[in-house]
């Protein structure tokens, strides 16, 4: 198996969000503004129009208003489906389908999910590979680090104070204007897209208790 193997077709609007874009907002730790609201996609399916409402600072670089992949378009979308169609989340939504956790988005759940620079940022290109390829139990247990229960918006998220993830770490979430801090360690930076019983919450940060490993080479030492 090969990286190609788990990249799934990715849409194609926005793909150069993928570079410096994406990782200039990421950085943007404690930052809570930028509010973008689509609208005009069909919900539940029943010919009304739905309006949904994302908040965060890397919404506004996100597809919006009726473009592929824009808020309104994914609630009718299942949680997985959905993941694909949110350009920074490449490396999770793989992350998803390599562990064959598609089945445990698809009841009442909340996806805390990191984007690609926050995979960067906690694991080198060698243990993101090994992970994806070959310790899939491993990144089961990481993978669920950042699902919870209950399709809960980031208002219920702060509201709750703590919350415990299907892999059994609990959270403390403390609000930060419009989104939430996780654990003192992430937060939000595009909360509230809805998916069939589920909500997405962009995350800027890796949660779980695996080490370290950006800067490495392949033989664990700092890269040069």
């Amino acid at each position: 198996m090969t990286d190609s193997d788990l990249a799934a077709p990715r849409p194609p609007a926005r793909r150069i969000l993928l570079t410096g874009i994406a990782l200039a907002s990421t950085l943007l730790t404690g930052c809570t503004t930028g509010t973008t609201g689509a609208t005009g996609a069909t919900g539940a399916g029943d010919g009304t129009l739905a309006t949904v409402t994302v908040t965060g600072p890397l919404c506004d670089l996100l597809p919006s208003d009726g473009e592929p992949g824009d808020p309104a378009s994914l609630v009718d979308q299942p949680a997985d489906r959905a993941l694909q169609w949110i350009p920074v989340l490449t490396t999770f939504e793989a992350a998803v389908r390599a562990t064959g956790l598609a089945e445990e988005l698809t009841g009442e759940v909340t996806v805390l999910a990191p984007t690609d620079d926050a995979f960067a940022a906690k694991f080198s290109r060698t243990t993101l590979d090994e992970l994806l390829l070959r310790d899939t139990d491993e990144l089961r247990g990481l993978v669920r680090d950042h699902l919870v229960a209950g399709a809960l918006p980031v208002a219920d998220l702060v509201a709750a104070g703590t919350v415990t993830t299907v892999a059994g770490t609990r959270l403390s979430v403390t609000g930060v204007g419009q989104g939430a801090r996780l654990d003192d360690r992430a937060e939000t930076v595009c909360a509230d897209y809805r998916a069939v019983g589920a909500r997405i919450h962009v995350i800027n940060a890796v949660l779980g208790d695996l080490p370290t490993t950006a800067g490495q080479d392949d033989d664990g030492h700092p890269a040069h």
